[in-house]
């Protein structure tokens, strides 16, 4: 069995502090930092009345028709400037109305291949 030293002990130590550090320097980097509207502040009054449209897309999935200022009034972030596209609403590979519709077929056969008593 082979045992390290107490010089190697600490370069594994030391290896281990630097990217615990870097990795929580960048995830505060990315909190602090509001992408597509950090030139805004949080307007004082809210709602907001805009004479022009200018829709930002919050992380939500919803459209911000007054842009920037609308969006930090509902207290959200914005992921993109524009419209949200439909079925943006996650992460998912499908939307949720595709999943939605393979579920219903298959509760389909599953009621038919029990009316035809293939159970």
């Amino acid at each position: 069995m082979r045992t390290f030293s107490l010089a190697n002990r600490l370069i594994v130590v030391l290896l281990f502090s630097l990217a615990l550090n870097i990795g929580l320097q960048l995830v505060q980097s990315t909190q602090e930092s509001d992408g597509v509207c950090a030139r805004f502040n949080k307007p004082e009054l809210c709602p907001i009345n805009c004479f022009r449209p200018d829709p930002v897309c919050g992380v939500d999935g919803v459209t911000y028709w007054c842009g920037c200022p609308d969006a930090l009034c509902a207290g959200v972030k914005v992921a993109k400037l524009g419209f949200c596209e439909v079925g943006s609403g996650g992460s998912a590979p499908l939307p949720g109305q595709a999943l939605l519709l393979v579920h219903i077929v298959w509760l389909f056969l599953l009621a038919l291949s029990l009316l035809l008593g293939v159970f």
